[in-house]
């Protein structure tokens, strides 16, 4: 390692450290690899070996390094959630086994080995078997409450089974998204317009900071367990065997673990899990290695930042190399213009990867990314493929940097850029081929009105021919029309027909969804239905009305007013509602003057005489407003059966607690 000679630049590379730490934990957004970030670790580590007198309690090798999210509220951790030590190498792994060795003085160890989850770790707190409190690592000594959150996750169970359930048992484990999950996710971001995710760990983390458990719960998140921080009835010895008796006792775990003896059983399960890989439905991103006893975990002890008897191998990012053929302009819904390198096709972590998408011309400039580079790909989080870097000491003497085309490659329109934004877009929105095409897949898709039997080459077709040139000439299409289509026959037409007919029918949110309005995805088009009631208001309400709506900010109420203010956009809701389709919204009747007028319930335990669904229902059409957790401004928590902590945190503020008959006699 290079000298540094100055303490200037120890802060320097300290702050470097900081600045990756908030990219990665506080903006789910990092810019470097988590190889060369452990090499920044591995160099200031060094440093502060020379220099001791330099280190502070500010320094990031002398605490975890995730920021605590505002908005939730804070808890301290009664056992330390300490982050892994990392590792690249056959090496480095037998050094830490023989590090184990020396501590047990040279007694056999055994290791425990399991998946490395790409996710968010979290901690999670059961009394008597019922869940009460999960939280994230935070700084490691406290993080933030996300038990609201947690509560979505379908996977967490909310009360444990078994004959042995302790009275108090914390367990840690790791939240993540799916891959199936992740792309339909992505896909609905896509067509509102919206920034994608990178990879399913940032879309995971994301989610568990919305304080709105509601769209937490469109995010269809999984978790997994594999640890013990607590247990007031200690019946497992080994690390080994805490995997099953956490499934005994109803807990998601990580099927995939292995005890080992010897580094070469150790490399064996790496080397397994590394084939294994490709075929998981979510993100792994190396193995964790661990002292199995769990006396000699607790005997080995913790270093400032991390446990002495847990080491995490990470398995480099799968990269292939390949040449750019040529950059293609993709133009979007919206009108944005996408660059796509096409390239020659590469087999990559299990498929074959001829296409990559390059974002937007800034990537494009800031990589000086060039037809004819020779250029490294990788999958971001194994599943968006994405050029890493390219070779330009390869390049050609006839090679020249990309533009991006200053007419729209579908309609020839001049495009724009937007002061602000980095997209460059056509806004050619009623003619541009490519948009129409796009709009009227988004229109039909399963988010908005959920056409059956109309996909995406039917609806090729439908274009190309003519037949439709707006989402509104769907509901003119004739059996005579259907009949011209390649492969379409007497059941097909008929089918289609139906469909087609029954999508007429439809909720009203979901019909905002289908028009495509800019940043409207499902949370928000949920929110308008219920303020507006019907698409008519909708497109009368004012910008302060707009953003009064909890979840609505300036960004969307623009957005929405733009679009109604647009002639075509109103003269296209019109024909919509003019062939039939009735967007409904259902109506909720309302009893001025109840005492439940402006107050705020929090609903808790299990109820019998109502569903909280209804109980939610009857609240609202009083006046009241139903939150999900408890605080100062709450005015009545309903209890049922096995309330929990919201209950007991009623209690401590001094708010009414209503059993199910004081609620039935105040309704």
């Amino acid at each position: 390692m290079e000298k540094l000679m100055s303490f200037q630049d120890y802060e320097n590379l300290c702050k470097e450290v900081w600045r990756h730490n908030c990219r990665y934990f506080a903006e789910n957004a990092p810019v470097i690899t988590d190889e060369a970030y452990d090499h920044l670790i591995a160099q200031l580590k060094a440093i502060e070996k020379e220099h001791p007198e330099w280190i502070s309690s500010s320094s990031p090798t002398q605490r975890v390094g995730e920021i605590l999210t505002q908005g939730f509220e804070t808890v301290n951790h009664a056992f330390p959630m300490l982050s892994l030590a990392n590792t690249y190498s056959k090496e480095e792994i037998e050094e830490f086994i023989k590090r184990m060795q020396k501590h047990a003085e040279h007694r056999k160890l055994a290791f425990s080995c399991e998946l490395k989850m790409d996710g968010i770790a979290i901690s999670a707190l059961y009394q008597n078997g019922v869940f009460v409190r999960g939280v994230t690592r935070g700084d490691g000594r406290s993080g933030d409450d996300i038990t609201s959150n947690l509560r979505t996750i379908e996977a967490l169970p909310l009360r444990l089974y078994g004959d042995n359930v302790p009275e108090i048992l914390e367990v840690r484990g790791e939240v993540f998204m799916k891959h199936a999950v992740f792309k339909q996710l992505n896909e609905e971001k896509l067509e509102a317009g919206e920034d994608l995710w990178a990879n399913p760990r940032n879309a995971a983390a994301g989610s568990l900071k919305l304080l709105n458990p509601k769209e937490v719960a469109k995010r269809k998140l999984s978790v997994v367990f594999y640890g013990t921080a607590e247990n007031s009835t200690i019946t497992v010895s080994s690390q080994y065997i805490v995997h099953d008796y956490l499934k005994d006792l109803g807990l998601p775990i990580l099927e995939c673990h292995a005890r080992a003896e010897t580094l070469d059983e150790v490399w064996s399960f790496i080397e397994k899990v590394h084939k294994l890989r490709t075929k998981l439905s979510y993100d792994i991103d190396g193995v964790v290695i661990k002292v199995d006893e769990l006396n000699q975990q607790r005997q080995l002890g913790n270093t400032g930042k991390n446990p002495r008897w847990a080491i995490a191998y990470k398995f480099a990012a799968e990269q292939a190399t390949t040449t750019i053929l040529g950059i293609t302009v993709q133009v979007g819904r919206t009108g944005t213009l996408t660059p796509v390198a096409e390239l020659q096709p590469v087999f990559l972590a299990g498929s074959t990867i001829a296409r990559a998408t390059l974002h937007n011309e800034e990537e494009i400039v800031r990589k000086d990314i060039r037809v004819g580079d020779i250029a490294i790909i990788e999958k971001g989080g194994d599943v968006i493929p994405k050029v890493v870097e390219i070779k330009p000491e390869m390049r050609t003497t006839h090679s020249a940097p990309w533009k991006m085309p200053e007419t729209c490659p579908s309609c020839g329109s001049i495009v724009v850029r937007i002061p602000g934004e980095v997209a460059v877009r056509c806004q050619n929105s009623e003619e541009c081929p490519e948009q129409q095409l796009r709009k009227i897949m988004y229109f039909s898709g399963k988010a908005a009105m959920d056409i059956e039997n109309m996909g995406e080459k039917v609806i090729e077709q439908l274009v190309k021919r003519g037949f439709v040139k707006r989402p509104s000439d769907i509901f003119r299409l004739t059996e005579e029309q259907l009949y011209q289509l390649e492969g379409f026959k007497e059941k097909s037409v008929k089918n289609l027909i139906a469909s087609i007919q029954k999508s007429r029918d439809v909720s009203l949110d979901r019909f905002i969804m289908a028009l495509g309005i800019k940043y409207v995805g499902t949370g928000t088009a949920e929110m308008l239905a219920n303020k507006a009631g019907n698409i008519e208001t909708l497109g009368q309400l004012t910008f302060d009305e707009l953003i009064s709506i909890e979840g609505v900010g300036d960004k969307v109420a623009n957005s929405v007013q733009e679009f109604f203010a647009d002639p075509y956009n109103a003269e296209e809701v019109q024909y919509l509602l003019a062939n039939g389709v009735a967007p409904r919204h259902k109506e909720v009747k309302v009893y001025a003057g109840h005492e439940f007028n402006g107050k705020i319930f929090v609903l808790t335990g299990t109820l019998h005489g109502f569903t909280r669904a209804s109980v939610a229902t009857m609240i609202k059409e009083r006046g009241g407003k139903v939150s999900e957790s408890v605080s100062k401004k709450t005015d009545f928590v309903l209890a049922g059966d096995d309330p929990g902590s919201k209950l007991e945190k009623a209690q401590s503020l001094g708010v009414k607690v209503l059993s199910e008959k004081e609620f039935e006699v105040m309704l």
